[in-house]
């Protein structure tokens, strides 16, 4: 094993876990954004109606306890540490945590599967500001690939679907519409980046192991003003649109874009689409994330080992793998 390495950094959004840390915590995500404060309150609804508690803290430290156990079935005993972006353990905290522990040089996954601003440089850029605030004898932080092709997590979404299927009574399969969610992102970020491509190749990908399925991509989560384009369509405009043309269809949500369960999927999936669908009369089952999946795990350990002992990169359909380093001008923001 090459020896650079001593330490494993997973990143991710953060989220609250009480009522009294919502508001501090969206002003952390909406710093410098040109979100309505409408918008914002709305959103903090989502999160009052859990008690307060984004589930994603919860997600991360599962994931990370199964990624323990399976570093060590794959003979990677490395350390596993966990910085946010925008809440505790805030990544300058991690950092210094690291540097306290003697972290000379850690590799980095990032909770995201898809190249774009807010997925990957961003998360770049928030791990070289906790360096910098960390000073001298902070970690270097290099960070693994995007893995939206890679067989590990289309294995994973594949078996997610396939169970979610299992909910719809065999004479209906015909009939059921598979319906692929990711997070909007402003139409001019999506114009600087990879995030579209990718999402039709991931879920291409998964509808033709799955078989003979119809299917669509659409958003979902968007939070800029009315007046900025997002990607369309979004998930309850689609779903009405679908029942138009078609009253008896049955659906199967597919919430690609995110590995996790978080407050996104809940609310927004979870009881806005399924109440609507129940307004609607069309049956909705949604399919879980990929979460702490055994096959997803084992990629991460697959993505490490890419980089510890070279082993060769895997990745399915046309796209093929996804740089190890990324460029300069990779996903900029366009403000």
């Amino acid at each position: 094993m090459n020896p650079t390495y001593d330490a494993i950094l997973v990143v991710s959004f953060g989220g609250p876990e009480g009522h009294e840390e919502v508001m501090p915590f969206l002003e952390n995500v909406l710093r410098g954004k040109r979100v309505p404060a409408e918008r914002m309150l709305q959103v903090a609804e989502h999160y009052h109606h859990f008690g307060g508690v984004s589930p994603i803290n919860s997600r991360n430290r599962a994931l990370i306890a199964a990624l323990e156990k399976q570093l060590i079935t794959s003979r990677l005993e490395l350390p596993v540490y966990w910085g946010n972006r925008n809440w505790h353990p805030l990544l300058p905290d991690t950092l210094s945590q690291m540097r306290r522990d003697g972290i000379r040089r850690a590799l980095a996954f990032v909770t995201s599967a898809f190249s774009s601003y807010s997925g990957c440089r961003q998360y770049r850029e928030n791990i070289a500001a906790a360096q910098q605030q960390v000073g001298a004898g902070a970690p270097q932080v290099d960070k693994l690939r995007v893995f939206f092709n890679h067989p590990g997590f289309i294995e994973s979404v594949v078996e997610r679907v396939q169970d979610s299927l299992k909910q719809i009574p065999a004479p209906r399969h015909r009939k059921t519409h598979l319906v692929y969610t990711a997070h909007s992102i402003p139409t001019s970020m999506a114009a600087t980046c990879s995030y579209v491509e990718q999402l039709q190749e991931a879920c291409q990908l998964v509808s033709n192991r799955l078989g003979d399925f119809s299917w669509q991509l659409v958003y979902q989560s968007r939070s800029g003003p009315t007046t900025q384009p997002w990607l369309e369509p979004d998930i309850c405009d689609y779903l009405r649109q679908l029942h138009a043309q078609n009253p008896d269809q049955d659906v199967v949500v597919v919430p690609v874009g995110f590995i996790s369960d978080h407050m996104e999927v809940l609310f927004d999936l979870d009881i806005e689409a399924k109440e609507l669908c129940h307004e609607l009369g069309m049956t909705m089952t949604r399919a879980k994330t990929v979460g702490t999946h055994p096959r997803f795990v084992q990629m991460i350990c697959e993505l490490i080992m890419e980089r510890t002992q070279e082993s060769q990169p895997q990745a399915l359909g046309a796209l093929g793998p996804s740089h190890d380093v990324c460029p300069e001008k990779c996903c900029p923001l366009v403000r």
